[in-house]
């Protein structure tokens, strides 16, 4: 290796060393977590039933077996079938391929809107501050599920309406976050000096200014995931969200309220799924939030 080489290498390495002890101190401040830990293990079982239902059940999600119908938790059922004979632990299975698929296009049009939103109020201040903010005030007037269900059902039900009406009441949050970072980077000297150089304010909003409201928003991100959750089944539930044969989660809850008693299995079990869910992700938000505490960081 030549000199110049091992230099340009020690460079690189000196280079990444923050990085690398920034990362290290993150594993850090996680191991010390134990809810954090434990939320991190939800969502990995979670995402890894997602990604591989199909290799985990012999059944298939919508095959009808009425000769099946209602049976009770056994080894070939685990958790029951349903009255279609369909086998309830399949469905669930399934049922986590959509509730991923909401939670990750929900939040990454929410998040969208709420940023720009925030990002545009903030750097702008004024009355465009004012116009956004009151439209925020606005959706923040309204109770999210009674909001969506709002808009789910102008929309039509559906999966796809659904999505879309969730994402429309749920961008509020980021918007206050975004406009709140923006307010505080904006008055900072190295802002003024890069305006000073010609720096257009698409430039200083993208490159420099938004940046800046990754960190907060990534932790409400997280947080709202659980809730996202919630109100897509709660949707469900109400026949606005997802439609029979599904095996959303809220749809297979709605299926089993007329066998409650006697069947407890067929709505009990997506319940639980429901909720294990939302508590591996409030955990794991809990965990990120306390992880980018300043104060834990020194």
């Amino acid at each position: 290796m030549s000199k110049s080489t091992a230099k340009t290498k020690t460079g690189w390495v000196q280079l990444m060393r923050p990085y690398f002890e920034d990362m290290k101190h993150t594993m850090y401040l996680w191991r010390r977590n134990k809810l954090a830990i434990v939320g991190t293990i939800i969502i990995g079982a979670f995402l890894f039933i997602a990604i591989f239902a199909p290799l985990l059940t012999p059944y298939q999600p919508d095959v009808q077996n009425l000769s099946n119908k209602l049976l009770p938790p056994s080894s070939e059922h685990p958790f029951g079938t349903d009255q279609f004979g369909r086998d309830i632990l399949c469905r669930i299975l399934y049922g986590s391929r959509i509730a991923i698929q909401i939670v990750l296009i929900v939040t990454v049009i929410s998040s969208l809107i709420g940023i720009s939103v925030g990002v545009t109020a903030g750097y702008f201040g004024g009355i465009v501050d004012e116009i956004l903010m009151r439209i925020t005030d606005m959706f923040l007037a309204f109770p999210r599920l009674v909001l969506a269900m709002a808009f789910a059902a102008m929309l039509g039900p559906n999966l796809a309406n659904m999505i879309i009406a969730i994402s429309l009441v749920n961008w509020t949050p980021y918007a206050r976050i975004s406009r709140a970072e923006a307010l505080r980077v904006k008055g900072q000297p190295y802002i003024e000096s890069i305006r000073s150089m010609g720096a257009s304010n698409f430039r200083i909003m993208f490159s420099h200014v938004l940046p800046m409201t990754i960190s907060p928003v990534l932790v409400q991100l997280t947080l709202r995931m659980g809730t996202i959750i919630i109100t897509a089944a709660g949707l469900g539930f109400l026949g606005l969200g997802a439609q029979p044969p599904s095996p959303e989660w809220g749809v297979m809850v709605s299926d089993g309220r007329s066998y409650l008693i006697d069947q407890w299995w067929v709505s009990t079990f997506p319940g639980l799924a429901i909720a294990i869910v939302v508590l591996g992700f409030n955990l794991l938000g809990d965990g990120i939030r306390d992880m980018m505490d300043p104060r834990l960081r020194r």
